[in-house]
């Protein structure tokens, strides 16, 4: 099956690529390369430019009249970054995906795998939600999910457009083959911020926010290895139908998570665990945007995709840091 990969040279898109690849599906990639890599790209079928440019997309559709289904992961991701900038997230996140979604349809691509998230989710007693849980997007850039979200389900309410909706909770690690990792030479995410911390990049590891009402006051995440998450889209992709079908709708929304709740202190014991020294760190104020988190119900994964998280903490941050040694020689900054 042909699939159209929108945000394709990303650390997520990337790595969903090479899963497509390895269950003999061929991705198609759109990409403007503004956070991705064309390194990420080599020996695959790669477009650049700007997902809201519809000269191009019809390019693509014509060359590739058989494109069956359209992943979207273009989007910038940086909470706090958005909070300094909400305009060039809503312009980039929202703006541009709605001509996305209108330019799909015009050529004839009416389904749809959306990379959303969960960020989404307000406050839930015992930090773990469902699809259902109650709402509460509480940065520009959680607002911006929501809003392309929206986007997509009135689009599917209104014409012939089908979607999913996949809600990430926190991807860690890297392709376990290393054909591709995490891309930003300073990332923003923690476990990137522990590998540099590890590799003498940073200085020393933030805890950001120890007043949580968690169980020892950091954040709580669900971290899912992002092979398990790209190994979820090939599913998505496989049983978009179906999965559609047994929930008798056109949109759907789907959480992708491992279903334990791991704190941020947790995740640093266990890095130093893997990692077999003990790294400086110090307890500072949240971050802008921070919230204390959630960890996924993933019974509905399991139920419409065949999905379940198979891979641990301590494998994401090992392979985490295996890409961290090669990096450099697939990345040359």
């Amino acid at each position: 099956m042909k699939v159209l990969v929108a945000g394709g040279a990303g650390y997520i898109g990337s790595t969903a690529c090479s899963a497509l690849l390895d269950a003999g599906h061929t991705p198609v990639i759109l990409d403007s390369l503004v956070t991705g890599r064309a390194e990420f790209t080599r020996g695959r079928i790669f477009y650049q430019g700007d997902i809201a440019d519809g000269a191009l997309l019809a390019r693509i559709a014509a060359e590739h009249p058989d494109i069956s289904c359209a992943i979207h992961f273009a989007a910038l991701i940086v909470v706090p970054n958005s909070v300094s900038d909400p305009y060039g997230y809503y312009r980039e996140n929202v703006a541009k995906s709605l001509e996305f979604y209108h330019n799909l349809l015009a050529h004839g691509i009416r389904r749809v795998i959306f990379s959303s998230s969960a960020s989404l989710y307000d406050d839930a007693p015992g930090f773990k939600v469902t699809e259902e849980s109650p709402l509460n997007p509480r940065s520009p850039y959680a607002r911006t999910k929501y809003m392309m979200e929206t986007i997509l389900r009135d689009f599917t309410a209104a014409y012939d457009m089908r979607a999913l909706a996949l809600r990430y909770f926190n991807p860690i690690g890297a392709d376990p083959a290393l054909r591709t990792g995490p891309q930003i030479k300073e990332p923003s995410h923690v476990l990137g911020k522990l590998v540099s911390v590890a590799e003498g990049a940073l200085d020393e590891f933030l805890i950001t926010g120890t007043d949580w009402p968690t169980r020892d006051g950091s954040g709580i995440r669900d971290y899912v290895h992002v092979w398990d998450l790209a190994l979820a889209h090939v599913k998505a992709v496989e049983s978009f139908d179906d999965a559609l079908l047994a929930l008798g709708t056109d949109y759907a929304t789907i959480n992708l998570g491992c279903g334990n709740g791991v704190t941020v202190k947790e995740l640093v014991y266990a890095f130093e665990k893997v990692y077999g020294k003990t790294l400086k760190k110090r307890e500072a104020p949240p971050r802008d945007g921070d919230v204390a988190g959630s960890y996924a119900d993933a019974g509905r994964a399991a139920a419409l995709l065949g999905w379940r998280a198979e891979r641990g903490i301590e494998q994401g941050i090992e392979d985490a840091l295996r890409w961290s040694r090669v990096r450099d020689s697939i990345i040359p900054d």
